[in-house]
């Protein structure tokens, strides 16, 4: 296996005479770089690779939010630069969804943010408030940019360690007062991605007050709130008394509505700080296009029908792979959240060696832990891209293999 300082070489162009910044040149190593290398290796010489690592949704998005995409795209009113906090349709649509769907409720013109997703709005919201004096509060298994994006503005990260016998929450009386006192961001994802782990509204009030004790904003990233399971609704921050004034909470198109490639979101949280998002976000752009919030408003206000039977094909294949899994020794608890499933390396194996053992031995690719954090280096992630007899297929290479947890 190639080393770290390789990979991370690698992974930034060579140019004479110029030399990347420190800060990112010591961002830890980008494993999904590694990933791609080795499936063009195993498909150079031939495999037939069963892909269950990216965690791109596999279906296209509802014909009925292409129309309107199509419908608003042939207005030529659509056609120059949106508004910078997005159109007053999609911003109208965002207060209907926050009140309808957590009863909160958010001003459209002051507390509510149109993004190119989710990932891109909270790199902005730490370009705002991180610095080289700060240190943002991130989970030790995170989703890249809520680890990275602090280092590329030269702020330091204090990992919190999430472990599966506390549901993958982290437990904030842990953290040393010296660093609660240099805190000013707290980065928090549930459903969590990778784990699938939720959590309870009551979650939120402690972090509520954490961040109010201490005078650090919430970024909470509630990009699978509508990727539940078994009951279990996911709650929004914003409904604890009082945390707008300690809190953004980021949205997404991508998986509810298959709408990755269309690169839309929304932020909502107190004016302040969504001013200070927005003041960001007007210095590096110019917005979503037009033609996409109006597909993204459609989504909104439609958001019961559209769901259902994403939500359905997800829960389905969960089954399916956790059935299968089980046969191979298994156990693990199936997620209430999200489109992944995160379970254990057997003894024997790192994260990237594990994943490099299924693409070998199975052609089967998975993710390794440690892309997501120190914290995953003795997980693997799965992602639910694939119908149900995808997935058995995939179990039975795994049983072909030998593949067994021990």
């Amino acid at each position: 296996m190639r080393s770290a300082a390789s990979l991370r070489a690698s992974a930034i162009p060579p140019t004479a005479g110029l030399v990347p910044s420190r800060r990112l040149t010591d961002l830890p190593t980008y494993v999904f770089a590694w990933l791609d290398s080795l499936k063009a290796k195993a498909r150079a010489r031939g495999a037939e690779l069963i892909d269950l690592g990216m965690g791109n949704p596999d279906q296209p998005t509802p014909p009925a939010i292409v129309e309107t995409i199509a419908k608003a795209y042939a207005d030529p009113s659509t056609h120059g630069y949106p508004p910078f906090r997005g159109t007053e349709p999609f911003l109208e649509s965002v207060g209907r969804y926050m009140k309808t769907r957590f009863g909160v409720d958010v001003d459209p013109q002051t507390e509510a943010l149109c993004l190119s997703g989710a990932k891109e709005g909270i790199a902005h919201a730490t370009i705002a408030f991180a610095d080289e004096t700060t240190v943002t509060l991130v989970p030790d298994i995170y989703y890249p940019v809520h680890g990275r994006a602090t280092g590329l503005v030269g702020g330091k990260s204090y990992l919190l360690p999430l472990r599966s016998e506390r549901g993958f929450l982290p437990d904030f009386r842990d953290i040393p007062s010296e660093v609660l006192g240099a805190a000013r961001l707290l980065i928090l994802n549930y459903p969590h991605n990778p784990t699938g782990a939720v959590a309870p509204l009551a979650f939120y009030r402690d972090a509520i007050a954490l961040c109010r004790d201490y005078g650090i904003l919430l970024l909470s990233d509630l990009a699978y709130s509508e990727l539940t399971f078994d009951g279990f609704v996911a709650p929004s921050a914003l409904q604890i008394p009082g945390a707008k004034d300690y809190t953004i909470e980021f949205h997404s198109f991508s998986k509810t509505f298959n709408m990755a490639g269309s690169r839309i979101g929304f932020a909502v949280g107190g004016r302040d700080a969504i001013d200070a998002l927005h003041a960001v976000r007007t210095n590096v752009g110019y917005g979503t296009p037009a033609a996409i919030q109006a597909g993204a408003a459609y989504a909104l206000d439609n958001v019961r029908d559209l769901e259902a039977p994403v939500v359905a094909r997800y829960a389905t294949r969960r089954d399916a792979l956790f059935n299968g899994l089980r046969s191979l020794g298994w156990n693990s608890e199936p997620p209430r959240g999200s489109m992944f499933a995160w379970l254990p390396v057997p003894n024997g194996f790192g994260a990237q060696q594990w994943t490099e053992h299924l693409i070998d031995t199975a052609e089967v690719v998975v993710t390794p832990g440690n892309a997501f954090g120190p914290g995953g280096e003795r997980f693997f992630r799965v992602s639910l891209i694939a119908e149900p007899e995808i997935l058995e297929l995939a179990v039975q290479r795994l049983r072909d293999a030998g593949v067994r947890y021990e």
